[in-house]
């Protein structure tokens, strides 16, 4: 049996729902310290709680429903998860440390239907959407491993690019986002959580009207419908047109900047000819747009791309600055383990049908 978890509610939607089960509302600020700022792990532990008040709770909510199934650690200190869930459905975490902070990659969706060509990810076609207690918990989860260690040290960064297209599971991720902000709770600065999309267009119209003052990335990957339709299937439902309509819908109605994620495969968008596009795409918001060049993490089920020869992540980088771009190429992280998103998760499930053969 599917069981809710307590962190799928926001402090208001908790304190609503103790007020209409005979409880006090200030029972809900004394339940959230003891989930985000003491990190008990069952509810006997919330000891300030009446009994009856945690015994409701209990009946009602769980605060474990993903469980470890594989922790994979790389020597520059990543760490990456798969977390079995309720329904035995597996998912990927990543926990990467920065200078200047620790960052979690959290996914929201079991599978991904966008099914871009050169993704891990899209492997496997999406089951379901995850609802936003098994988001918020995979934060927990890590947490707490972070806890275990000792060391005082703190998620400080979130960046919703795991498995999935989190504009897919809209209202489950917006949700999300409200209870990780909450200055009562975990309190990640919205400055310090960026959203990456594919580009569903509708759905940045609608994220731009919500005013949660996170970041937001695009991942773009090439600069013309012909190339981005054959290695994105979603251009064909939303053109670069579109997109870009919707680019400027958000700049204007947020003023704040936006992430171009563009990941380089070699001798298919690498050429200083789509560096060229890609810099006159965005000549005209130059102090809005943010350029993520991204080293392409090799997947066995896509051999067909490679990753691009340094001299030519370089040039496509000079010359984007030459254009007065700004960008930067990024710095990879777990090159040791199963770097690609979506990687790990693959790579288990067929190994548990006896697919593969564990190495």
């Amino acid at each position: 049996m599917i069981t809710n978890s307590i962190y799928g509610l926001t402090f208001e939607q908790l304190a609503a729902w103790l007020l209409e089960h005979g409880h006090k509302q200030y029972r809900a600020s004394q339940v959230w310290d003891y989930l985000y700022r003491k990190r008990v792990k069952d509810f006997s532990e919330m000891t300030e709680v009446n009994k009856d008040c945690t015994a409701l709770l209990e009946e009602n909510f769980v605060i474990h429903t993903l469980s470890h199934h594989v922790k994979q650690e790389a020597s520059d200190g990543t760490v990456k998860f798969l977390f079995k869930l309720q329904d035995g459905n597996l998912i990927e975490t990543v926990l990467m440390r920065h200078k200047y902070g620790l960052s979690v990659c959290v996914t929201t969706q079991v599978g991904c239907n966008i099914g871009c060509s050169f993704c891990a990810s899209g492997l496997l076609t999406k089951t379901r959407d995850l609802t936003s207690g098994e988001i918020v918990e995979q934060i927990m989860n890590v947490q707490h491993h972070l806890d275990d260690a000792g060391n005082g040290e703190k998620v400080s960064h979130i960046v919703v690019m795991g498995i999935g297209e989190p504009f897919d599971n809209f209202e489950n991720m917006v949700n999300f986002l409200q209870i990780i902000i909450d200055q009562k709770g975990l309190a990640i600065g919205s400055r310090h959580i960026t959203v990456s999309t594919s580009g569903i267009v509708n759905k940045i119209y609608e994220f731009a009207d919500t005013n949660i003052p996170v970041n937001l990335a695009i991942s773009l990957h090439a600069p013309n419908n012909e190339l981005r339709t054959k290695i994105m299937k979603i251009n064909r439902a939303y053109p670069l047109e579109k997109l870009m309509d919707s680019i400027n819908y958000y700049i204007e109605k947020t003023n704040r900047r936006i992430t171009i994620e563009y990941i380089l495969l070699k001798d298919v968008n690498d050429h200083i000819e789509e560096a060229n596009e890609l810099a006159a795409l965005f000549h005209d918001k130059k102090k809005k747009v943010y350029i993520n060049l991204i080293p392409y993490n090799p997947v066995d089920e896509h051999s067909q791309y490679q990753r691009s020869a340094q001299e030519s992540v370089l040039a496509f980088y000079d010359t984007l600055k030459k254009n007065g771009i700004n960008c930067k190429i990024r710095q990879e992280h777990g090159t040791d383990i199963d770097a690609a998103c979506g990687q790990l998760r693959s790579k288990q499930i067929r190994k548990e049908k006896g697919d593969i053969v564990s190495r």
